[in-house]
């Protein structure tokens, strides 16, 4: 695999992790502020942000499905594989978030 492939996997973890982590501290700041329970927004948001995060992290939807058609159509499958890898890549930052996020509330979050 190419060099720019590696960076580009390693941002895609790191942006969907960021989306998550950022996304669900400062909405939960809301919550705090209206005299809500902050923890449970916190759980709430983080689990409603997992397919943006991913989105987010790979580029765009239409990005990926140019990828996906021309792994398909024009029979390119390296193209192909490492668009599941950057989508796999994007999955295993929301995970790590997910988890870091339970750890910090204390709360399991599925």
């Amino acid at each position: 695999m190419e060099e720019r492939f590696i960076a580009q996997f390693i941002h895609c973890f790191f942006i969907a992790f960021g989306v998550i982590i950022g996304g669900a501290i400062i909405g939960s700041m809301g919550s705090f502020a209206t005299g809500d329970a902050p923890f449970t927004a916190i759980k709430q948001i983080a689990r409603n942000l997992q397919i943006w995060a991913i989105v987010a992290a790979i580029g765009g939807t239409f990005d990926a499905i140019a990828n996906f058609q021309k792994g398909i159509l024009d029979g390119s499958t390296f193209d192909l594989f490492k668009q599941i890898l950057l989508i796999l890549s994007a999955m295993g930052g929301v995970k790590a978030a997910l988890v870091l996020i339970g750890w910090l509330i204390q709360e399991e979050i599925g």
